[in-house]
């Protein structure tokens, strides 16, 4: 299990904070499937295609491409504009910088 921290600032006054957690990692071979457990629970796979790496989540209907698996403030943008839910979409990004260093892509 893999335990990460989560901040979204909602507005100059308000900012939100919680706990979440990766509790399983497939790897596939061409792909991840991701398992995160927070306020909801996520799956997500987790790839790389000629234009880089993406993220789908099927239960929501979306995907979107990624920057480097580190790289919280873009990925956390096209996230939370793919799902249309701030929450989730700061959630998955911070679950893929905590990610970043067991994750592999060749």
């Amino acid at each position: 299990m893999i335990k990460f921290r989560c901040t979204y600032q909602w507005n100059e006054y308000e900012k939100d904070d919680w706990d979440g957690s990766v509790n399983q990692i497939v790897h596939y071979g061409s792909h991840y499937e991701v398992f995160i457990t927070s306020r909801s629970s996520l799956r997500v796979l987790i790839g790389k295609s000629s234009s880089g790496l993406f993220a789908c989540l099927p239960d929501f209907f979306v995907g979107c491409h990624l920057s480097t698996l580190n790289d919280t403030f873009y990925n956390r943008e096209k996230l939370i504009h793919a799902l249309d839910n701030p929450v989730d979409g700061t959630t998955v990004a911070y679950a893929l910088n905590a990610m970043a260093s067991v994750l592999e892509f060749h």
